[in-house]
This record gives structure tokens, C-alpha cells and sequence, in this order.
């Protein structure tokens, strides 16, 4: 039995348990909220996704060379960098949730404009203000759920905004391959308005960030708000005093940009901007892009390219899912150091590959294919199943929006370097030195991670700004997590 007499105390307000009331439907509504957020990520990718199969159609449309290509292609990107940025102060003041809606709304907005182009500059333009939205929501998407989530599911639940990235680039492939002919390029950007819409309606019955609602409501609020996730009175009254004490006597200083560059916060920032950085640049989001491109320039025919292209997307599904299911026990340091060296080998394989200059249908061909899916395979179960998860746990809640804005707009401008440059690369030094370069920057992320990330699986995120504020934030030998495990406490012990 729980011992309801205990009184909860709130700063200056007292809270009689009696008055804690648990939703019976709260375990749904953790995960109905997650995934109603996280469907914003498919959008993500699928409007990013969508452009391989759409690209060739509209550049037959508006007669584009390949410099107008990546303006299109980029468009969005440049658009993710400004959304980042500007979801981060609304997401402040207004609220996790209601900046989510606010960005399902430009959503479909953004997706209708661009299937109504009636010319290439309107179609930039569209697609920047899609941007707008792509950007916003991996700033506070992931942030709102992990402040939703309790601390052991945490990494389970953010991640579900990686499944539905890659579900959402899936369904971008399929539709790609299977009804570029068919439906034309406009129906197939202006569809990914529907889900969107469905995005904005659903969001106003979702929970509130309980740790928002305590800085700007009040912790009674807050306790209404965990109350609709959480399945025990004891589970609250735990996580009420965590945010209590971590809430109490916060210096100015210690507030919004301002509080981001104190020195003792530089730890969180070197690990989760610089992990941001390799996320992108790994050549992830080259391949999703311009798959099909490398291979016709490799000898592949259109359709060989296009389900090439759709079989990464597979993997990418398959591999972020996995992650989700795995992260929290593996951990997210293991898993990066695990995984980074093999997509490094993979690109290696890659690069000889296409040295090589394979006839089509012949054994070498069939090995490019192979490279490539194996990369994904790494990339994508690896660094990119990390990449967005750490931006929204390791920063202290008085400058979180803030801070997971810059997180965002770090992994936008990497991918509008990458993907703004890659083509003009494979043109200049060639496919192979191409992919031997990205090769490097996956061996560098490895590095980075070993001497850069400590373990977050595991930590509360009241714990994770302990540790920064005790400055044992950064791995050091025989310690590289924030809080050990039960077993490596027993072995520390012995």
C-alpha cells in the first residue's frame, strides 16, 4: 500500500496526496501522446524523403539543371535551420504542446503551397516555409517527450521520432517507385498534408509537459498534468520533488541563452552540438537524398535506382526501430562506439566500388548495393538513432528550449552543408573520393563520442544537470555513465 498521509511540498505550495488523482488510461496516454508527437517526424521524412522520387519529375517540369536541384532539394533545409531557432522561444513561452500543433499547421500549409507551385521559385519558396515546420519539430518534438516520459523509457519514447522519420522516408520511397508515373510530382509532395492535419487536431487533447507546466503554472498544474501519465501517486510524488528541487533557486544567469554558454553547461553543449554535426555530416542524408542520382551515375538504370533507393529507406525503418527498442539497454555512448566503425567500412567498400566501374547486373554492381545498404544499416542504428535523443536530455530545464534550438538548427545547417555540396563533390573528385570522405567524418564521430559523451542511459533528466553542475559530466576512464547500473554499482563496490 502507498503511504498517501505524506504531504508533498512545492516550494511555497503544500499538496495534500489526497488530491493526486491518476488517470486509469495513463500508460495510453503516454504513449498515444508520443506517438501522435512523433508522427511529426514522419512528416520530416517524408517531405525530405520524397524529393529522390520527385526530383527527376521536376526537373523534366521546370527544366532544372543540377545547381537548381540542390536549391530545390536544399530549400528545405535552409527553411529547417530558421523553424529550429523560432520553435525554440515559442516553445518557451506558449508550451511544448502548443508550439507542436502551432508547427502540424505549417505543415499543411507548407505541403499544400508546394503541390500548387505554379513555378520553380514559388516550389523554393513553398518548400522553405515546409522547412519551417521540419525544423520546428525535431527542436520541440523531442523535447516534449522526453519531458513526458519517465527516466527508464525515456530513450524508448524519443525515439519513436526517428521511427517515424524513416517510416515516414518508407512511405516517401514506395510512393516514389511505385507512383511517380501515375500520380505526377504534386500529388505525391501535396498528400502529406493529410497527416498533418490530423497532427493539429489531436495535439490539443494531449497532456501538457508536466516540467513546462511547473516553470510557467505552478506545480499544482503540473501535478494535473503527471497525473495524466504516470500510473502511480508514489511515481508522482517522486518526480514533484525532483522538479521541485531542481527548479529551486535558479540564477538569472543560469536562464535561456544566456545560461546556455555558462562554462559550466559547456560539457552538454561540445557533446550534443558536436554529435548533432556527425549525425548529419556521416552522409546519411546524402544517400536519402541522392541514392538514386549516385547509381544512374554508376550505370544503373531509373527503375535498379529507385528500388536501390527504396531498399535503403527499408533499412533505415528497420534499423531506427530496432534502435528504439534497444537504446535504453544498450545505452547510447555503446551504441554509437559500436556502430560508427562499420559504416566507416561500409563507405570504404563503397568508394572501391565504384572505382571499379561495375557493368550493370554484374557482381560488382550487386556489391554497390550491398555497401550501400550495409551503411544505412550502421548509420542509421547507430549515430542517427542518438542523434536527436541527446539534444533533448542532456541540457537543464531553465535553458532547455533554448538550447535544444541551437541542438536543431545544428543538425539543419550540417545537412543543408551536406546536402548543398554533395552533388557538386561527386562531380568534382569523383564518387569514390566522395564516399572515402564521409568515410573519415564517420571514423572522426567515433573518436569524438569516445573522448566527448559520457551515458545517459539510465539518468534522470534532473540527474543529467546534476552531473553537470558537479562537473562529472564528461566521460572519464572506468566511469562513462551519468548514473551506474545496479550491476556496475555491485562491481564498483567489490
Amino acid at each position: 500500500m502507498e503511504n498517501d498521509t505524506k504531504t508533498v511540498r512545492t516550494g511555497r505550495e503544500h499538496i495534500d496526496p489526497a488530491s493526486i488523482e491518476v488517470s486509469p488510461n495513463a500508460k495510453l496516454m503516454l504513449i498515444l501522446a508520443a506517438v501522435v508527437a512523433a508522427i511529426c517526424g514522419g512528416l520530416y521524412g517524408y517531405d525530405t524523403g520524397i524529393i529522390s522520387g520527385t526530383l527527376p519529375l521536376i526537373g523534366d517540369d521546370f527544366h532544372l539543371n543540377a545547381t537548381m536541384k540542390e536549391w530545390v532539394a536544399s530549400a528545405i533545409l535552409l527553411g529547417a535551420i530558421f523553424g529550429a531557432f523560432g520553435a525554440g522561444s515559442l516553445s518557451e513561452k506558449f508550451g511544448r504542446r502548443n508550439t507542436t500543433c502551432l508547427v502540424s499547421g505549417v505543415f499543411v500549409a507548407g505541403a499544400t503551397a508546394c503541390s500548387l507551385a505554379p513555378d520553380v521559385w514559388s516550389l523554393i519558396a513553398a518548400r522553405f516555409v515546409l522547412g519551417l515546420a521540419v525544423g520546428g519539430s525535431t527542436q520541440v518534438v523531442p523535447m516534449y517527450i522526453s519531458e513526458l516520459a519517465p527516466q527508464e523509457r525515456r530513450g524508448t519514447l524519443v525515439t519513436l521520432f526517428n521511427v517515424a522519420i524513416g517510416l515516414g522516408i518508407l512511405i516517401a520511397n514506395i510512393i516514389g517507385f511505385t507512383q511517380r508515373v501515375a500520380w505526377g510530382w504534386r500529388p505525391m509532395v501535396g498528400i502529406a498534408a493529410i497527416p498533418a492535419a490530423i497532427v493539429f487536431v489531436s495535439m490539443f487533447f494531449m497532456p501538457k509537459s508536466p516540467r513546462w507546466v511547473a516553470e510557467n503554472e505552478g506545480m499544482k498544474s503540473a501535478i494535473i498534468q503527471l497525473g495524466r501519465i504516470r500510473t502511480t501517486k508514489r511515481a508522482i510524488r517522486r518526480e514533484v520533488q525532483t522538479i521541485r528541487e531542481n527548479a529551486e533557486g535558479i540564477e538569472p544567469q543560469n536562464r535561456g541563452w544566456r545560461g546556455l554558454f555558462q562554462p559550466w553547461v559547456r560539457p552538454a553543449l561540445v557533446a550534443a552540438l558536436g554529435v548533432a554535426f556527425f549525425t548529419q555530416c556521416g552522409g546519411l542524408e546524402m544517400m536519402i537524398y541522392y541514392t538514386p542520382t549516385f547509381l544512374n551515375d554508376a550505370g544503373f538504370g531509373t527503375s535498379s535506382a529507385l528500388l536501390a533507393s527504396l531498399g535503403v529507406a527499408v533499412i533505415y525503418c528497420i534499423m531506427t526501430f530496432l534502435g528504439c527498442m534497444f537504446v535504453d539497454r544498450i545505452g547510447r555512448r555503446r551504441l554509437m562506439l559500436i556502430m560508427g566503425p562499420g559504416a566507416a567500412l561500409s563507405l570504404v567498400g563503397l568508394g572501391v566500388m565504384f572505382l571499379s566501374h561495375p557493368a550493370p547486373g554484374s557482381t560488382g554492381a550487386y556489391l554497390i548495393v550491398v555497401f550501400l545498404l550495409l551503411f544505412m544499416m550502421f548509420n542509421s542504428g547507430g549515430i542517427q538513432v542518438c542523434g536527436w535523443l541527446l539534444g533533448a536530455e542532456m541540457f537543464p530545464l531553465s535553458m532547455r528550449g533554448q538550447a535544444t534550438s541551437l541542438h536543431a538548427a545544428t543538425l539543419w545547417g550540417a545537412d543543408l552543408l551536406v546536402t548543398s555540396t554533395a552533388l557538386s563533390m561527386a562531380e568534382a573528385i569523383g564518387l569514390s573520393w566522395t564516399m572515402w570522405f564521409y568515410a573519415f567524418v564517420n571514423i572522426a564521430s567515433v573518436v569524438f563520442v569516445f573522448f566527448f559523451v559520457p551515458e545517459t542511459a539510465g539518468a534522470s533528466l534532473e540527474d543529467i544537470e546534476e552531473a553537470l553542475v558537479e562537473k562529472r559530466f564528461r566521460p572519464t576512464r572506468g566511469n562513462t555513465r551519468i548514473v551506474q547500473s545496479e550491476d556496475e554499482d555491485v562491481e564498483a563496490a567489490a
